[in-house]
């Protein structure tokens, strides 16, 4: 699969309705953040849970998001950020969220 994001895009991340293992939580389901970096093609954790291990990779990125954004009420500096890891499948560009609403 090829990478579809570079640093500096604005993702907005998918609630697919999965639950079991995945490393997407739930707190940043729904939410967009900024592509901080391309960490490389991984096999999927969600396939390796159930034993698939026949691939493909996919692109995992490091996302930043607003922890105001993600808590409401949070009182750190406004500037303070999350950062988590996240695979391709669970992504869309914001601008194509923002269109199919």
């Amino acid at each position: 699969m090829i990478p579809r994001f570079d640093a500096g895009d604005r993702v907005l991340v998918l609630d697919l309705g999965k639950s079991g293992h995945v490393r997407t939580p739930f707190y940043v389901r729904r939410h967009s953040g900024v592509v901080l970096h391309r960490c490389g093609a991984f096999l999927n954790p969600e396939d390796l849970a159930i034993g698939n291990v026949a691939g493909p990779v996919v692109p995992l990125y490091r996302v930043g998001f607003a922890m105001t954004d993600l808590w409401k009420d949070y009182r750190g500096l406004p500037a303070d950020m999350l950062c988590i890891e996240l695979y391709d499948h669970w992504l869309n560009p914001v601008e194509a969220a923002v269109r199919a609403d």
